[in-house]
C-alpha cells in the first residue's frame, strides 16, 4: 500500500485485499468502480511462488499457490466479468509464467498453479469472445521482483538465485510494457498468449 500511495499516481484508488476471498475482492472492484466508473481492464497478477519437491513441501504452501494463483484469479475475473458482458467490451489479462507453459525441478506445485492459468484464460477466452471481451494470459520468465523470497526451502532459493544473477532478468517495467502493449490494441484484436523472457534465458 505504501509503496503504490507514495507514487502519487492520479485518478488511484489502492486497496490491501487478500485476492483469496472473493468478496473483499468484489468490494474493491465495486468500491473503485463507484468512483471510476465500469472497469475496462484488470490485471490479475497476484501470485505466490513457494518453489520446493512435492514429497517435502508443507501442505499450507501447496494450498496457498492454488488460493492465490487459481482461486484470486477467478475471484478477480468474476468480479469484472458480468458487466463487460453486458457492455460488449473489456479485457482481462491474467499474468502466468513460463512456467505455466513447460515443466521446471522444484516447480510441480507452482507450474500447476501457471498451466490451470494458462487452462482457463483459453476456455474463457472461448467464452466470451462472442461478447466482445479479451482474455489475454502473458507468461514472463525470470522476473526481478520479490516472487522468489515467497520460498522456504534456502537450497532451492539459492539454486534459483544463481540463474538470476547469471543473466540480465526481466525487469517489471519490461512486463508492464507487455501488458500495456497487449491492451492498447484495439478491441477487435485479442494477442491470444503473450510470452516473455530474458534474451539470455534459455528455458
Amino acid at each position: 500500500m505504501e509503496r503504490i500511495e507514495t507514487l502519487g499516481l492520479p485518478a488511484t484508488l489502492a486497496r490491501s485485499v487478500d485476492v483469496a476471498d472473493a468478496e473483499a475482492v468484489a468490494g474493491a472492484v465495486r468500491e473503485a468502480e463507484a468512483l471510476y466508473g465500469p472497469a475496462d481492464l484488470i490485471v490479475n497478477n497476484a501470485g505466490v511462488m513457494l518453489l520446493g519437491e512435492v514429497a517435502r513441501q508443507l501442505a499450507d504452501e501447496r494450498e496457498r499457490m492454488f488460493d492465490v494463483n487459481v482461486r484470486g484469479l477467478l475471484h478477480g475475473v468474476r468480479a469484472v466479468l458480468p458487466g463487460m458482458i453486458e457492455r460488449g467490451h473489456g479485457t482481462v489479462i491474467n499474468v502466468s509464467s513460463v512456467a505455466g507453459r513447460r515443466t521446471y525441478a522444484n516447480h510441480p506445485v507452482y507450474s500447476g498453479s501457471k498451466f490451470a492459468v494458462h487452462g482457463m484464460s483459453e476456455s474463457l477466452r472461448e467464452e466470451v469472445a462472442g461478447h466482445g471481451v479479451r482474455v489475454i494470459p502473458i507468461a514472463p520468465g525470470a522476473v526481478e521482483t520479490e516472487l522468489l523470497s515467497h520460498t522456504t526451502d534456502e537450497a532451492v532459493k539459492a539454486e534459483y538465485q544463481a540463474l538470476k544473477d547469471s543473466i540480465e532478468v526481466l525487469a517489471p517495467e519490461d512486463v508492464a510494457a507487455a501488458i500495456g502493449f497487449a491492451y492498447q490494441q484495439p478491441q477487435r484484436v485479442t494477442l491470444r498468449e503473450l510470452v516473455l523472457a530474458a534474451t539470455a534465458q534459455v528455458a
